[in-house]
């Protein structure tokens, strides 16, 4: 009896050792995070959330994937425990079988899931994919530790998420709007009121505070005389708008990237939806890191560190939109130009200065730049499903700097504040590479 135990035992063993030997994980496929990323993406624009608060649900949810890496990893890839703010060391995994491709896939889909959305978005995708690795022949053990280690990474950054006082802005009291010349006001059709006037309150993650980088003031406000910089700034947006050739028209659709466009025919009003300017660029991060073959790991810091750009290019540029209050080109040629003159695109209510979208298009441009290569020619598709041609570019910056002067041909955003925001963002990126250290050299 005691013989036959044995062998009994010796099988089991056996047949463990084989299973675990036989499986093979497809979860280290970097194309599967890259999808992961888009179906983020995709609930992100199913639920409206602005570009801001879309950037700071990218950024939790890569670092959460990306500490699973840098656990499993630790001879090729830092922690960002003590390399951004109040983030304290994520606990080691201590289980012996993990799969940390799997489990860093759930720690995404956790956080992105808890950070800002409505309970449950990605519920689905979470027990497909769950499902699919238990189909491949992934062994129960590893599926039971690798799920616990996701947990126990996605509870501490979700416990480090809510000190970044985004709840506390959620309560704080309102913009108020001041209708002297040169400030900023509502904009039609929606005439809302101003987007996260207290953004610039949110923890930066890299950045001393919001205030770090400080844009030479823009020109002051004077449209009595003609000679003044503020009036030739004004018109110059009105001559390019009346005269736009189709290529301009398209590089402001390409990059128009509004999460929530309110079109007004007669008495019908609906809405149309496009990625946020921040989604807009997670899409270009997962292109880049394809074209380059990026092995999973790698594609997994590439797109924590550029969300962590975005995050934190949206919280400079708030700064300098509610220390500034500028006027938008819209308001000021309507006042003083031409009561009928209409944008391209539609303004999105916040203040002017400096342009949101090329403060983040130039900080994520400087990361992939700098971790991928200059002069990487590739084509951007992220528009093709909102019907917009596909557009190529000869880099990064080259993406970047376009995306910034498509805001003058829409009509929303003066040249000098797109050039501004250019440079403002590459000196945000500049902090980032300064400091902070992911892959092992």
């Amino acid at each position: 009896m005691h013989r036959f135990l044995l062998w009994i035992a010796g099988l089991c063993i056996l047949f463990t050792a084989c299973s675990k030997s036989d499986y093979k994980s497809f979860t280290s496929d970097p194309a599967l995070y890259r999808v992961t990323v888009k179906k983020l993406n995709d609930i992100v624009l199913e639920n409206n959330f602005p570009p801001v608060i879309a950037s700071r649900n990218y950024a939790y949810a890569n670092i959460a994937a990306y500490e699973v890496i840098a656990a499993g990893n630790p001879q090729k890839f830092h922690s960002l425990a003590g390399q951004i703010k109040h983030l304290t060391p994520v606990p080691k995994p201590v289980l012996p079988e993990i799969d940390f491709h799997f489990a860093s896939l759930l720690a995404f889909c956790t956080v992105g899931n808890a950070v800002t959305f409505p309970e449950g978005s990605m519920d689905l995708y979470v027990e497909d994919l769950k499902e699919r690795v238990k189909n491949a022949g992934m062994p129960s053990d590893v599926f039971k530790q690798s799920v616990e280690y996701a947990d126990t990474v996605s509870k501490h950054i979700m416990n480090w998420s809510k000190g970044d006082n985004y709840l506390q802005t959620r309560s704080a009291s309102k913009f108020t709007v001041k209708t002297e010349d040169g400030r900023w006001i509502p904009t039609p059709p929606m005439y809302s009121q101003a987007l996260e006037p207290h953004w610039k309150e949110i923890r930066p993650m890299v950045l001393d505070s919001a205030a770090q980088i400080i844009p030479p003031a823009p020109p002051v406000y004077n449209m009595k005389d003609t000679t003044s910089q503020f009036y030739k700034n004004a018109l110059e947006v009105k001559i390019i708008g009346d005269s736009l050739d189709e290529e301009q028209k398209h590089i402001a659709d390409f990059w128009d990237d509004n999460p929530f466009r309110l079109n007004v025919i007669g008495h019908v009003m609906y809405a149309t939806k496009k990625f946020s300017p921040g989604g807009h660029w997670m899409n270009i991060v997962g292109i880049a890191t394809e074209s380059q073959k990026s092995d999973f790991n790698t594609t997994v810091s590439i797109y924590t560190e550029a969300s962590i750009a975005l995050f934190d290019g949206f919280i400079s540029c708030w700064h300098t939109k509610f220390t500034t209050n500028y006027v938008r080109p819209e308001t000021v040629i309507n006042k003083h130009l031409d009561s009928d003159w209409r944008t391209y695109l539609q303004t999105p209510p916040f203040p002017e200065y400096s342009s949101g979208h090329a403060v983040i298009s130039s900080a994520t441009a400087e990361i992939l730049t700098a971790r991928l290569g200059d002069n990487i020619a590739f084509r951007d598709t992220s528009e093709a499903e909102f019907g917009i041609a596909d557009r190529e570019f000869k880099s990064f910056r080259a993406a970047a700097a376009e995306a910034g002067m498509s805001r003058v041909y829409g009509g929303i955003h003066y040249t000098n504040s797109c050039l501004m925001g250019t440079e403002q963002g590459k000196q945000v990126a500049g902090i980032i590479l300064s400091r902070l250290k992911l892959k092992k050299i």
